[in-house]
């Protein structure tokens, strides 16, 4: 289901944001500086990008105050070939039962799923935030 005011993306840009990459996450802080946070991610079915993050870090209450957001998606096996997004919160999810489902989601996801981590992530204050994507910067592309 496509989500309306989104950016299309190229089936090239799709299947790399569907595999498992960290993503480095910019926000702008209170007094207009950038603040960056290396985050899981995941590309949702409507083309949304969902993050997550335990209550009452900086980059959370950044995107509370100012919707907009910007990543930086590598590949680890060749940093200099990734995916840059602008976007904007469409969502903020403070159901706190819904956010740790999100995050055991991402924590399966990037093999973080011991029975330790999950109990972690379940006793947490989570968010979740559903990034609608404005802008591509594909650099997947050898130069």
């Amino acid at each position: 289901m496509p989500n309306p005011g989104a950016t299309e993306l190229s089936d090239r840009v799709r299947d790399f944001l569907e595999d498992v990459h960290f993503a480095s996450l910019a926000t702008v802080g209170p007094e207009g500086a950038p603040n960056q946070a290396v985050i899981w991610y995941q590309l949702e079915p409507d083309g949304r990008i969902l993050v997550n993050s335990r209550e009452g870090r900086r980059w959370p209450a950044n995107l509370k105050r100012d919707p907009r957001a910007n990543l930086a998606v590598f590949w680890g096996q060749d940093p200099n070939r990734w995916v840059g997004i602008t976007g904007l919160v469409d969502e903020v999810v403070e159901d706190v039962e819904q956010a740790r489902d999100d995050i055991v989601a991402l924590a399966h996801r990037y093999g973080d799923a011991s029975e330790l981590s999950i109990a972690a992530f379940r006793s947490q204050q989570r968010v979740t935030f559903l990034i609608r994507i404005v802008r591509i910067h594909d650099h997947l592309e050898d130069d």
